[in-house]
């Protein structure tokens, strides 16, 4: 693996770096500190947190750039906060069923999700012991994450969101009930989130370029618009104060919005800006944005 080391030289150096705030920088005045890119990826699509074990996974495909082909070829790395591949394949592990085109990462505890064409994984991180289910009707599975026991998957093209309870199914003896709780309604759901007043954010993303939003879907099941035409939004995160960052894959950037501040770019010069995640740091923060197209990961520093 190579590394692209954008603002290292004057760091190590001891030199003195002026912080500019972000353009059109929000409440939170969040400001672009420095980037570091690692290459020699294949395909990433998503990355996860994982605080108890400090490290990062990262969903590849692993062979074309090809998001519904079944080829067998997909995997999920373990990836060091440096940048640095600890484990290129650590899923599927010996013996485990083929990944194909693994998109959608979430870690809660020891165990993991990840989604895949048309079904949701779950994967206990120490043994790597999986399970699968199936998602009836869905077309693209995206993104999952964990809200109240219950696990939401995003279906972008199917303009869906499926629900599965339990959301911890791995060992399950009754069958996990799959279910749409949303359809039609021209968000095209893709990155998905808890909010912290119990809601699940949602971004859209249209194949077409056509713009979407963000929205917010009540836990009585209320879809509530929060922004409109703002992009094809991939992956969501929400701040302590309320604040959320997206990509955007129309600009090609990582943004913060905020309802008073709107969209303010961050970070650009993405071709594929997809499901990120982010590491809190004693001051500020690095999120890291897997660039699908370019194959890379870029590590964003953020600062106040």
């Amino acid at each position: 693996m190579t590394y692209t080391r954008l603002l290292g030289a004057a760091l190590s150096a001891g030199l003195a770096l002026t912080l500019s705030p972000a353009q059109g920088a929000g409440p939170n005045k969040l400001m672009l500190v420095s980037e570091t890119t690692a290459t020699g990826f294949a395909f990433p699509e998503s990355v996860a947190y994982d605080r108890a074990a400090k490290v990062l996974y990262v969903s590849e495909f692993g062979s074309e750039l090809k998001p519904t082909q079944k080829d067998g070829k997909g995997r999920i790395a373990k990836v060091g906060l440096d940048g640095k591949v600890i484990e290129a394949q650590f899923l599927p592990g010996a013996g485990g069923e083929p990944l194909n085109k693994p998109k959608g990462l979430w870690v809660s505890g020891n165990r993991l999700w990840v989604t895949d064409i048309d079904v949701v994984w779950v994967f206990d991180l120490k043994t790597k012991k999986g399970r699968k289910v199936e998602l009836p009707g869905i077309q693209f599975a995206n993104d999952p994450t964990v809200q109240g026991g219950t696990l939401y998957v995003s279906d972008n093209r199917g303009d869906a969101l499926y629900s599965v309870r339990p959301a911890d199914f791995l060992n399950a003896k009754k069958p996990p009930v799959a279910k749409v709780v949303l359809s039609g309604k021209d968000v095209n759901p893709n990155g998905v989130y808890p909010a912290k007043n119990g809601a699940l954010l949602m971004v859209g993303f249209k194949s077409d370029k056509e713009p979407r939003g963000i929205y917010a879907l009540s836990p009585k099941g209320k879809l509530t618009t929060l922004a409109k035409d703002l992009g094809r939004l991939d992956g969501v995160y929400e701040l302590g104060d309320g604040t959320l960052l997206v990509t955007d894959w129309n600009s090609g950037v990582l943004a913060q919005w905020s309802a008073k501040g709107g969209m303010q770019t961050l970070a650009s010069g993405f071709k594929g800006p997809a499901d990120f995640c982010v590491v809190p740091k004693r001051k500020g923060m690095t999120v890291v944005v897997p660039d699908l197209v370019k194959s890379e990961l870029r590590f964003v520093q953020l600062g106040h």
